[in-house]
């Protein structure tokens, strides 16, 4: 059985069924005669171009049991009575724990100048299920005579540290007063736990040590929101943004700035940091971060960023985070007025359910490697953002199985209809009975029925249940072949990496 025709028959033979609103899907098995046909189409693929096909085929399958549904959602903050609001989330799920954290900001109304406080929630996972403990201020996140903004957690594996970082801004002060007057008054701050978020440390104050005079050329910044990233190699990644200073009273008129996203990254395990240098253009602010494998042995750094340009920016660094090359704008993810945050997360494409399955091995001939071996699995995107592109409303959920090409999102599936804002996602893989992971995703998402801020709900959601819900998308075997031929004529460049066939 080629790799092609066992990846179309695990993926066509899915079938959800729940037993709770917090229940994840439980798999069975059932091989399709018309997906075969289907497999029979691509089943002579070059080793190189097979798990591109394959994603492809996955995106169009399943279209008889295609019906519109929305996963359980569980209400983690809700706006209270006396106005306080809760807003902006931040999500990781920590594997070797089995447990969700979830961050957002606690405000005294929806306003951005009413922040206050971090808050958090962790929820433990027993496979069909999480359970939430209470609410609980993060006391130490806070700098005084400032309000705590912008969450963004990151997880250090080597150490199994999590660092917590935010933004504190003096009083009340305003981000357009910043933008205005060209005076920043913007910290960078971090605390961290040790103990999965039971205990967190002081904050720390990095923005002389880090920042240091650069401040003055910056009219305010921010971070994220949202998680951060690891990298293989250790590095950890905080997505940020900051409006640069052009020309500060211009004309005796306000200050004049242009909005950028960078990070700032440790290779010291959080003992030491620094920024790398921002994304020349297009303009774009709120953003996040993705390591993308691919194919051909290569890594990039992918970062997704909101603009008020119609569409998102994307734009790739080949030296992890210290420089990033000039962006472009990615169609296919519509923004509203104004832009709005989305959440991107990366994942190895499923080659894991390829192997010992109900289906029995795959095969391959007598020369070829193991896969697992010698198979670099391509990382796929994720991407959520409300999908109407002149309201936050509606929040979708794109897939992108070659995320370096803005052409090739697929899109969107829409897990909540009405008001909606900001999301944050997390990726985890749980076991199966057949000895191969699924794939699983959450996403903690701004959402009401009035406004967009009327709570904060928790999903989760399967690779299969994302796929099955995506429009069908139908590949012309026209480009099928022209893509095989491009990626024949790299693999010549590269050598060949594995063969299964």
């Amino acid at each position: 059985m080629t790799l092609t025709k066992c990846i179309l028959l695990h993926a066509t033979s899915i079938h959800r069924k729940r037993d709770s609103e917090e229940d994840l899907p439980t798999f069975s098995v059932r091989a399709k005669h018309q997906s075969y046909k289907a497999a029979k189409l691509y089943s002579r693929e070059s080793p190189f171009t097979g798990f591109w096909k394959v994603s492809h085929i996955l995106l169009y399958l399943m279209d008889s049991h295609r019906s519109s549904y929305f996963p359980a959602r569980s209400v983690l903050f809700r706006k209270e009575a006396n106005g306080v609001t809760y807003r902006i989330p931040a999500l990781i799920f920590l594997q070797h724990s089995s447990c969700f954290l979830a961050f957002c900001e606690e405000r005294i109304s929806p306003a951005d100048s009413q922040a206050h406080l971090l808050v958090m929630r962790k929820g433990t996972f027993y496979r069909t299920y999480v359970e939430w403990e209470d609410m609980r201020v993060i006391s130490t996140a806070v700098l005084k005579g400032h309000r705590s903004m912008n969450p963004c957690p990151v997880y250090d594996s080597f150490t199994g540290t999590i660092f917590l970082f935010f933004i504190a801004v003096l009083g009340h002060t305003t981000e357009s007063y910043q933008l205005v007057t060209g005076i920043n008054v913007t910290r960078l701050c971090y605390v961290y736990s040790q103990d999965n978020g039971e205990t967190w440390s002081p904050a720390t104050d990095l923005t002389k040590t880090v920042i240091g005079d650069t401040i003055k050329v910056w009219a305010t910044f921010a971070l994220g929101p949202g998680h951060g990233i690891q990298l293989k190699s250790g590095r950890l990644l905080i997505p940020a943004y900051t409006y640069y200073i052009d020309c500060k009273q211009c004309f005796g008129k306000m200050t004049k700035t242009t909005p950028h996203s960078f990070c700032f990254y440790s290779d010291t395990h959080g003992r030491t940091w620094h920024f790398g240098e921002t994304v020349p253009e297009p303009e774009c602010v709120e953003c996040q971060l993705v390591s993308v494998d691919e194919e051909d042995g290569t890594n990039v750094l992918y970062l997704n960023g909101r603009s008020a340009l119609g569409s998102r920016v994307q734009a790739l660094s080949f030296d992890n985070g210290t420089i990033f090359q000039r962006g472009q704008l990615v169609h296919k993810l519509v923004e509203p007025r104004n832009g709005c945050h989305g959440s991107v997360i990366g994942f190895p494409a499923p080659f894991n359910l390829l192997q010992k399955s109900d289906l029995g091995e795959v095969q391959s001939s007598s020369t070829a490697a193991s896969p697992s071996e010698k198979f670099l699995a391509p990382t796929w995107v994720v991407y959520g953002h409300p999908t109407w592109p002149k309201a936050r409303q509606d929040l979708g959920l794109y897939l992108n199985v070659r995320p370096r090409d803005p052409d090739s999102w697929t899109g969107p599936w829409v897990i909540y209809e009405g008001p909606s804002a900001y999301s944050d996602l997390a990726y985890m893989e749980v076991a199966s009975t057949d000895e191969s992971p699924v794939p699983v995703f959450a996403c903690l998402f701004e959402n009401g029925t009035r406004t967009a801020f009327d709570e904060i709900s928790f999903c989760i959601f399967t690779l299969f249940e994302l796929i099955n819900n995506l429009p069908q998308v139908l590949p012309r075997l026209s480009s099928v072949k022209s893509a095989e031929k491009k990626r024949r004529r790299r693999k010549k460049n590269v050598g060949q990496i594995c063969r299964v066939c």
